[in-house]
């Protein structure tokens, strides 16, 4: 395969919208955007399809404005997997190494990890990624890549990610009925984090925060490896439910007046804004009434707080160390507020989290907001993986061999 031939496709199928990006490698290394897509989504609650005819007919219009705008027509993407009832836990495991003269090969990794992997799970759950953190050879951590190295003893460290079999296959159901093949399925968070983390902000710790429609998702990053993995059962939506009630305003009206006036922290506004009016037409009314840009806030503020001090306190819960800070994703991530907010709750650097423009090209401008994390970093896992496998047909076994252990760290890249 020609590298300038390679085309990386991100579908990120969320509750409110469905994301299409379309991307080619670039002789620079990163990925060149030709082409994006977006559909207003219906057909899903909580990263759970309810009604797979409307899931199927936004892919196809995500899928379909990319491929015009691109001039591609394209069979196979990567796609997302979220979920409320998605669970990250640590475990370990331990092997013998049986490599001739005691050297670690390809085998003993993998049976090491599969060790560790070894979980009896509730009826209906599936592994859904291994992600391995360090190895330990005879006593001696903070390995990373154990192939080569001679020993006795290996251990693994694996983050191993589990969720309702169900909620997956359903998904995958969706995207075939589309008319789309799956490359493979990739956390959610993992996704935004290969869009917006740079190497240092794995290495010294931090969390992204990708804050969907209807959940939120948090992936903690140390010493380059994730370390913990949380859900919670609110998002974006909250704030849309919570104007609609204090206004009585239907939700269409409420997410609007979100989008165009929303802000979560009063104290960045100056008297003379906090006393702008917004107008409104409540539910069953025909004629509009006003309030001030204050009011608007003090009902949103309490929510931000709230839901952000969810977040903080598994933070504190996991008893990691994010000396880089919090990275916001999602589309509530562009809330006005939001990052100065969060920099008080969580008492740790804050930034929203947007694609690396030295990672994309192309039409990068088109995607220089947090909604577009995910599917841009679903295109960038995708592009690497096809890159590792062109690179594995042409080389030495024991390149090979490197290079299998690279697709497993490559993964949180």
């Amino acid at each position: 395969m020609n590298n300038r031939a390679i085309q990386a496709v991100g579908l990120d199928i969320g509750t409110s919208a469905v994301r299409c990006v379309i991307g080619e490698y670039d002789e620079d290394g990163a990925i060149n955007i030709v082409g994006i897509g977006k559909a207003d989504s219906k057909g899903l609650r909580r990263g759970i399809v309810t009604k797979s005819n409307s899931v199927v007919d936004a892919i196809r219009k995500a899928v379909d404005d990319a491929e015009r705008i691109s001039g591609l027509e394209i069979q196979m993407a990567s796609v997302n997997l979220s979920g409320e009832h998605l669970q990250g836990e640590n475990k370990n495991g331990v092997v013998a190494v049986a490599g001739a003269e005691r050297e670690i090969g390809e085998e003993d990794v993998e049976r090491a990890i599969d060790s560790a992997c070894a979980m009896q799970l509730p009826s209906g759950w599936e592994i859904v990624d291994r992600l391995p953190q360090e190895f330990i050879v005879d006593g001696q951590d903070g390995i990373i890549e154990p192939i080569g190295m001679r020993g006795s003893r290996l251990e693994s460290l694996v983050h191993v990610v589990t969720s309702p079999s169900a909620g997956g296959q359903n998904i995958v159901k969706a995207v075939h009925n589309s008319g789309l093949e799956i490359e493979q399925m990739i956390l959610e968070p993992l996704a935004a984090a290969a869009s917006t983390l740079s190497d240092e902000d794995r290495e010294y710790g931090c969390a992204i925060v990708n804050i969907g429609s209807e959940i939120t998702s948090m992936m903690i990053f140390g010493r380059g490896a994730v370390q913990h993995t949380a859900v919670f059962p609110f998002g974006g939506m909250n704030f849309t439910k919570d104007i609609a009630t204090g206004l009585r305003v239907s939700i269409p009206d409420a997410e609007r007046i979100k989008r165009r006036s929303g802000c979560v922290a009063n104290y960045l506004m100056d008297e003379d804004e906090k006393q702008e009016l917004i107008e409104i037409t409540p539910v069953g009314r025909s004629e509009t009434r006003q309030l001030t840009k204050e009011i608007l806030t003090d009902i949103l503020q309490p929510r931000a707080v709230e839901l952000l001090q969810y977040v903080a306190q598994e933070v504190a819960n996991s008893g990691a160390q994010i000396s880089s800070g919090v990275i916001l994703t999602g589309g509530s991530a562009a809330i006005r507020g939001i990052v100065e907010v969060a920099e008080q709750v969580f008492d740790a650097p804050t930034r929203v989290g947007l694609p690396d423009p030295e990672l994309f090209g192309g039409l990068v401008d088109e995607l220089s907001g947090p909604d577009w994390a995910v599917a841009s970093g679903l295109a960038l896992t995708s592009l690497r993986s096809q890159l590792r496998e062109e690179e594995l047909g042409g080389k030495s076994p024991t390149r090979k061999v490197a290079e299998w252990f690279e697709s497993f760290r490559g993964k949180f890249r």
